[in-house]
Formats: structure tokens, sequence, C-alpha cells
């Protein structure tokens, strides 16, 4: 939750005493400035995370939160039960490996298992629209504020606005609206929707903590030379960003199909005096020079693309990546079509009601073995970046 004691960061203060200013500050002189009529007043930062504009729509994603909390506590534990029982009803071995038709098959008449993923689904929905709706609102100022930020560093920003978006890059992933690629503003909503999700799942993120958990695990080259880093579907740029603070003199880029998310990556980079780089492209067609980077990474990408996307997306990163580079994208265990059934249930609900449109496909190969296939070489014990996920790095041979 929020510290509701830290009103006003240190950044805001002399806005504060303006009574207004924009939600970014990029600079301590920036907030001397009066900002124009109708800009959203001062709400200070908890650390590097701005204040949501009004306390009305900090009050609502803290109440879905809420809500996401005791939901994985509680209906969980109650779909979780429900399962036991049927399965000692059916007498279904626990261990019992099924397909996903084999597990929908087994729960069909089952409707507890079911009302954990209805809640869940209608508390999401509250957390995109209450954002989505806010920021829609003022689009004025947060338009504006970007457009600013498009022209100044430290990093760069570069943008593709002709682009042709593929098909399966448009799609609502974990339905939020308009997805990464078709809405304006869907790098504001996705920065503060998954702040819940990180919380109720993973631990606090508000301030990049995992991201740079992440970053702080990550293998490095044999002969130490971190000169040169890519992110690849870098989202808002929470892990391009703490790379660039692991490695403050490296050439950092973090890369997206997204424009809207590249740009409020970009901005947010500025307000914390961050240089690393933005770019609009795609992850199988990068742009870079052959051999360019010491070190290639993505963060949970793979499963939101086709299993032939990540197939192509992995032989890039084997062009862009030197000799003695190392190539960690972080991503869910995979490799198998079959699971006990809850666990399964939890992969088809995701996929279903979450819209992981490609998450099954993702399943169906082995991430590691294909990675192995295409000039790398897996080390015996690979370091593990997260708990939970697959534990994986390769060196360029």
């Amino acid at each position: 939750m929020m510290n509701r004691r830290n009103f006003f960061g240190a950044s805001a203060s002399a806005g504060a005493a303006a009574g207004i200013n924009s939600f970014f500050n990029a600079s301590a002189e920036a907030a001397e400035v009066k900002a124009p009529q109708g800009t959203v007043a001062v709400r200070g930062a908890d650390g590097r995370l701005k204040r949501l504009g009004t306390l009305d729509l900090e009050s609502q994603q803290d109440f879905t939160l809420g809500f996401r909390l005791m939901h994985n506590k509680k209906l969980r534990a109650q779909s979780q039960s429900a399962f036991e029982r049927l399965l000692y009803t059916k007498k279904v071995d626990p261990a019992t490996q099924m397909t996903m038709e084999e597990m929908l098959a087994l729960v069909a008449d089952e409707p507890a298992i079911h009302i954990a993923s209805k809640t869940w689904l209608a508390n999401q929905q509250v957390t995109w629209k209450t954002l989505q709706d806010y920021f829609h609102a003022n689009a004025d100022l947060y338009l504006s504020e970007m457009d600013a930020a498009d022209k100044v560093g430290p990093g760069k920003l570069e943008l593709s606005p002709t682009m042709d978006i593929p098909a399966e890059c448009r799609h609502e992933i974990h339905i939020q609206p308009g997805g990464y690629v078709g809405d304006e503003f869907a790098g504001h909503i996705y920065h503060y929707g998954t702040n819940s999700f990180y919380i109720a799942v993973l631990g606090h993120n508000e301030q990049d903590q995992i991201h740079k958990g992440v970053a702080a695990r990550l293998p490095i080259p044999e002969d130490g030379k971190v000169k040169r880093i890519l992110d690849m579907g870098c989202g808002v740029g929470q892990y391009t960003v703490a790379l660039k603070e692991r490695f403050p003199e490296a050439e950092v880029w973090g890369i997206d199909i997204g424009g809207p998310m590249v740009r409020y990556a970009h901005t947010r980079a500025n307000f914390l005096n961050n240089g690393a780089n933005f770019a609009q492209r795609l992850a199988y067609d990068t742009k870079f020079p052959d051999g360019y980077f010491d070190l290639v990474t993505s963060y949970i990408m793979h499963h939101e693309v086709p299993a032939e996307g990540t197939k192509k997306i992995i032989d890039e990163a084997r062009r862009v990546t030197r000799t003695g580079g190392v190539y960690y994208p972080l991503d869910f265990m995979s490799g198998g079509t079959k699971a006990v059934a809850p666990a399964m249930y939890n992969r088809w609900w995701d996929h279903r009601w979450n819209n992981e449109v490609w998450s099954r496909e993702y399943h169906s190969i082995d991430f590691s073995k294909e990675i192995a296939a295409r000039g790398f070489t897996m080390p015996a014990k690979p370091v593990a970046a997260l708990p939970g996920f697959g534990a994986r790095h390769a060196i360029k041979v």
C-alpha cells in the first residue's frame, strides 16, 4: 500500500509551493515554473513512483489491490479445496498429469472451482477501467508531458508511428483495453495497473524492487565486458532502467512494439534522470548490427508471442549478441502440454480469461532447448533470476 505520510517527494516540493505542476517533473527547475491552467495538482511521489492524479483514483486502486490480496489468500484457497474434493470424489490421483482438454472435462460441472476466476476477472476490469477513464479525461496534460519528454534526455527515444503492427501484437494482453499498441496511455495504465499484480503474487514493486532484483542477478560475460545491453520487449522500461542503474556506463536499449509503452518509459526514465534509450521496434527485427551487444535479455516477453515468433526472436538474439556475450530471457517454465489438474486449470484460466493468447503455444515448446539449438551454450548451472521462473542463460559461442 502507499505510504500516506509521504505526501510530497523531494522533486515535487517546489511545485507544491506553487500549488500546481505536472505529473512528471524532469527537474527541480521545471517544478518552479507554473504549469498551464487545468493541470493536475501536485500530489508528490512515493519514492520513484509518482502518485496518481487524484485521491479518488488512488483509493480506487487501493481497493482493487485489497480485493486482489483477499482473492489470492481466500478465494484461490477455496478453489484449490474444491479441486481436492473433486479429485477425491472422482478417484483421480492428484499427481495425474492432464491435458487442458482433460482438465476442462473434469471441472465442467464444478462451479465452486470457477468462482475465483470470475471474481478475479471483474476486479481486473475495474482496475483497468478506472485508470483508463482518468488518463483519457486528462489527455491534454499527459499528452503534452510526453510531447515535451520526447525531445529531451538524458536517454534517446525513437518512435515509428507508421510501423505496420503485426496482428499478433494487437491483442489486449491481461485484458488491458487497447493492449500495448492501441491506447496512447497504454504505458501509464500498465504501470499503475500492474503494481497490484506484483504485490499480490511476487511482492512489492512500487520502487521497481523486482526488476532491480532481476537486473542484479543477471549473469555477465566471463571477460567482464558490459558496454552494450539490449532489453527486448521492454514495456514501460522498469527492467531497462534497472539495467542502466546496475551498469551506468553501458549503452542500454529497451525496445518494444508498443509506441505508447516506450514513450511512457522514456518520460519516466527522464524523471529518474536515467540515461537508458528506448525505441519502438520488433524483437525479431531490432535493426542493430551483428554482434553489437554484450548482454541481451527480456522480461517475461516470450509467452506473449506465438511459438514461431519466439524462435525468430531467439535467432535475432543470436545475431546481435557478440561472441562470448550472454543471452538471458526471463520467462516461465515451458516444454509441457500436461500438468496436474490445478496447475493446468491455472494455465487455462490465464490463457482464456487473462487473454494470454499465445501462452498455450509457448508451453508447447521447450524454450531452453530452442535456445540451445541456435548457437548458444547453456551453462550446467544456469542462474535463477526469479523464484518459480525458468533458470536459464546462454553464452554466444
